[in-house]
């Protein structure tokens, strides 16, 4: 039987990774571009996805993926950003991940090339440079994998990318507990605030308050690029509804209660991918070729 991509929910989010994102060029080359991608990855110290164009250009679809929605509500807009291929590069040395970007571009040519690279790391022990935790409320072991991976053929997970900008000056000149009531928990200890507002990031996207229930694990990292930094947001899932649940709660679309996440930090870009199973320690996709 397939397995999933073990990088997924290998814990914790590496020391150092990579995001590349690749633009189909030609769909003549793309079989044998996606061959040679199946040699290169093993779904552990790479993580790859495809965008919905990837599907359509080999006249092939997964009921379950779809490009990632541009949505604006109450003042606030949600870019989409689609892109055919994402390769999550995980590793502890930088120039190594280099080297290996190097050889997926090469690999991947001419039929895809690389357009937007983002070096993402892991701040403290899995925290946003807000300096609050993030992935607090992940589902764990059995209940990750139930809430991650799709035990319908063909098959694997679905994933949600977006980077977003933080304000932090803004934001850390805000008193303390106003900071907290953004998020809803406690920076000193991580505890959720009983008296949080509803606006507080864990009121808008608590998992449970779904119906059906929303639950994805998220595996997001912070980056800097230049003047700009923030957080690389990923989260999987079996379908890509739970996501796409809770942004529209975020953007205020249920209830017209925007996220206070907002206050200081915006989207500027958003994917979705369907990351394929692996087999003999390879990507399997028999479901695309």
């Amino acid at each position: 039987m397939s397995k999933y991509q073990t990088g997924i929910l290998a814990e914790p989010v590496p020391p150092v990774a990579r995001h590349l994102f690749f633009t189909l060029e030609s769909i003549e080359h793309l079989p044998a571009a996606l061959q040679r991608l199946t040699a290169l990855v093993d779904g552990d110290a790479t993580v790859v996805g495809f965008g919905i164009s990837v599907l359509q250009a080999l006249e092939t679809q997964l009921l379950k993926l779809r490009a990632f929605p541009a949505l604006s509500a109450n003042g606030l807009d949600i870019p989409s950003t689609q892109h055919a291929v994402w390769c999550w590069l995980r590793g502890d040395d930088r120039g190594e991940l280099l080297h290996r970007t190097n050889t997926l571009i090469k690999a991947l040519a001419p039929a895809l090339s690389l357009v937007q690279t983002t070096e993402a790391f892991r701040y403290k022990d899995g925290h946003d440079l807000t300096g609050y935790e993030d992935g607090t409320e992940n589902p764990v072991e059995q209940a990750a994998i139930d809430a991650v991976f799709d035990t319908q053929a063909p098959g694997g997970t679905y994933a949600a990318i977006q980077h977003w900008v933080h304000d932090l000056s803004g934001f850390k000149s805000l008193p303390q507990q106003e900071q907290d009531h953004i998020f809803g928990r406690r920076l000193s200890d991580n505890e959720e605030l009983d008296d949080a507002p509803e606006s507080a990031h864990v009121k808008r996207t608590a998992q449970e308050d779904f119906t059906p229930e929303a639950f994805v694990v998220r595996r997001s990292m912070p980056y800097i690029d230049g003047e700009d930094a923030g957080l690389v947001f990923l989260a999987f899932g079996h379908t890509l509804d739970s996501y796409e649940m809770q942004l529209r709660r975020m953007i205020g679309l249920d209830d017209g209660i925007t996220d206070g996440l907002f206050r200081f930090s915006r989207p500027v870009t958003g994917g979705y991918y369907w990351c394929p199973p692996v087999e003999n320690a390879q990507l399997d996709l028999s479901a695309l070729l």
